[in-house]
């Protein structure tokens, strides 16, 4: 066989013993990649919330009595010492038939006693002249030495006491006065009607200046002592409560910055953390899961302005700012695996992955700080799957763009 026949072969076959090769060698593995970044990063807590009034006064009635209707209504704004409501004495308890006769015959016999008492009275007065004419005549004869000093002194005697028959008689007159009205009263108000608004009345005033933020009362009618009637306060000391899980909250200082996001209006508003509570409580979660939860006071700390339409009980997004940092390595948290008791990313060189041992330090959300074993720029894997392998061939179908 001709040499060149010979090699033209050769060259065949090792052609098809390439292609061969090609067409079963693996294909690449498809795969989401972005690249590492340095920029703003901020380590944060984030929880859903709710708007409270810092100072809230709740006006209830001092005493027992019947409530005249309310007019105030939420929003209204009232000053100190302003009229809020008015209490008058409860009307007394309407009368059955048995007893509203009963409250009859006791007034028959008040005015009985009454008229006893007159009648006792002109005896007693009739008496007093006697004894004091008497007293007068025994004087005189006194003086002409005609009666003795013994008969003298009982004269006196009887007209002191004359006087203080008659005395105590005019009391009982005003006793049985005082009984025959009592009883008057009651069969007057055995029917249960009001006193009417010309009655005395106790005015409840606003202690602090403010709005009305709610109302529990507004119709008339009786109230016990201790009922709240209305609800108080200044919208300019809103402050927001969110309920943290308790190992989030042991992270938490008084003063650090808060975000307040998704309240219904345009603007972002800030605050700072006031108080942790010290004492925690349980709380079960929509998936029926007992957790351990602390309320977490912030005060609004942008203008007055910006959230002039939030109220007592509005929803807000807070986000606590534990840590932040304006220049800071940074890689999306999704790139991360456990490789022999260490963190771990792909990195893709020359279409190909590298395993690439990393040292992380915080996480915010979807990104994860980088301390070492990365450089800005460098393209990674960001959902590395079970068919990505070391030194395996990759092909970047999605990139995602980077932002911290």
């Amino acid at each position: 066989m001709p040499l060149l026949k010979k090699i033209l072969i050769a060259l065949v076959a090792l052609a098809i013993l390439v292609l061969l090769g090609l067409a079963l060698r693996p294909a690449p593995v498809p795969v989401s990649a972005t690249e590492v970044i340095r920029g703003p990063f901020a380590e944060f807590v984030e929880e859903e919330g709710r708007t409270r009034l810092r100072h809230a006064y709740t006006v209830t009635a001092p005493i027992h009595g019947y409530l005249r209707r309310v007019t105030l209504e939420p929003g209204d704004p009232v000053d100190i010492d302003d009229v809020l409501f008015l209490l008058e004495p409860a009307p007394a308890p309407g009368l059955d038939l048995r007893s509203r006769e009963q409250a009859r015959e006791a007034v028959r016999a008040a005015a009985a006693r009454l008229e006893a008492a007159r009648a006792e009275l002109e005896v007693r007065q009739a008496e007093s002249r006697l004894a004091r004419q008497e007293h007068e005549r025994g004087e005189r004869l006194f003086r002409q030495s005609q009666i003795a000093a013994e008969e003298r002194d009982r004269r006196l005697a009887v007209r002191d006491a004359a006087r203080a028959a008659e005395r105590a008689a005019r009391y009982g007159v005003e006793v049985a006065g005082f009984d025959l009205a009592s009883a008057r009263l009651v069969l007057e108000m055995a029917d249960g009607r009001r006193a009417g608004e010309e009655s005395p009345a106790v005015a409840v005033r606003a202690p602090v200046s403010g709005l009305v933020t709610q109302r529990h009362r507004h119709d008339e009618g009786p109230i016990q002592a201790g009922e709240a009637v209305l609800e108080l306060g200044n919208l300019d000391d809103l402050e927001v409560k969110v309920d943290l899980l308790s190992m989030e909250a042991v992270r938490l200082r008084p003063g650090m910055r808060v975000i307040l996001e998704r309240w219904g209006g345009g603007e972002v508003l800030e605050g700072r953390v006031r108080r942790v509570e010290p004492a925690g409580f349980e709380k079960v979660s929509a998936l029926g899961v007992e957790e351990q939860r602390v309320h977490v006071w912030s005060t609004l700390s942008s203008p007055r302005e910006q959230w002039r339409h939030l109220g007592d009980g509005y929803r807000v997004e807070a986000r606590f700012m534990l840590w932040e940092g304006d220049d800071v390595l940074q890689i999306p948290t999704s790139a991360l695996f456990r490789h022999e008791d260490a963190w771990a990313v792909f990195r893709i060189e020359n279409g190909r992955a590298r395993l690439q041992r990393v040292e992380i330090g915080r996480r915010s959300g979807l990104w994860t700080q980088v301390l070492d074993g990365l450089n800005p720029g460098e393209p990674i894997i960001t959902h590395p799957g079970d068919r990505v392998r070391e030194n395996g061939r990759v092909r970047a179908e999605s990139h995602q763009n980077p932002s911290g």
